[in-house]
């Protein structure tokens, strides 16, 4: 199962430059404990953010990534500290609950991708920073607020892969010295699982050039809507 949610997860990261985090991690930690699964995917999210970043370089709007910057950095370390000493079973619902909203606001929201304000870069920079900290899944919101900074497709994919690069490193490092990387056999089980990721990233990216974006993105959200459900039963339960 952990193998086809990577699959999966990668699949959509290679489609739309976002949403490893989002997708995966909800189905994983169906299988692995929570504090396991985050690091795993975490490793992954570096490897693919760089590829795809590096492949689109100078399509990256560098002024609207450095006015989130110290937002973000507010909002990783609330969710660093959170992380670390909240219990399992809160942040099992936590991520659930996120995952519910976002997928009921995906699939049933009919806001307009009408242009925003740079003041939206903050409480943008801080929610999303610290759901990246805590999950890895800021990337619908920081693509919910570039997306109407950014109007052309290809500028804000390649910003948001970027944003999402710069996160996971800074991740990496705060995560590292809380210890989430301790167990033995992590980076094994990671290198087991690249190649089932890298798969769906190539088939993702293939994806993207002639499906649909709404119904893919339509499919998505409604697996996720059951997934992020089950994990808030589950807290609750």
């Amino acid at each position: 199962m952990v193998a086809g949610a990577l699959f999966l997860a990668y699949g959509v990261f290679g489609f739309a430059g976002f949403g490893a985090g989002i997708v995966g991690l909800p189905l994983i930690v169906h299988v692995l404990p929570l504090r396991q699964a985050i690091p795993v995917v975490l490793l992954l999210d570096l490897s693919f953010s760089l590829l795809l970043g590096s492949r689109n370089w100078r399509s990256v709007d560098k002024r609207e990534l450095l006015r989130l910057v110290p937002f973000l950095a507010i909002g990783m370390a609330i969710g660093v500290g959170a992380l670390s000493r909240a219990p399992e079973a809160a942040l099992v619902g936590v991520l659930g609950g996120f995952v519910v909203a976002n997928a009921l606001w995906s699939l049933f929201g009919r806001s307009r991708a009408t242009p925003v304000s740079t003041g939206w870069a903050a409480p943008a920079g801080t929610v999303g920073g610290t759901f990246s900290a805590m999950f890895g899944t800021g990337g619908p919101i920081y693509t919910l607020y570039l997306a109407r900074r950014i109007a052309e497709p290809a500028r804000l994919r390649a910003s948001v892969a970027a944003l999402i690069f710069g996160t996971a490193l800074t991740r990496a490092t705060l995560l590292a010295g809380s210890g989430l990387f301790a167990p033995a056999g992590l980076f094994g089980l990671a290198a087991m699982l690249l190649p089932c990721a890298g798969l769906g990233f190539v088939v993702g990216s293939r994806l993207h050039k002639v499906v649909s974006p709404a119904r893919f993105r339509q499919a998505i959200w409604s697996l996720l809507l059951v997934s992020g459900g089950s994990l808030l039963w589950r807290a609750i339960a």
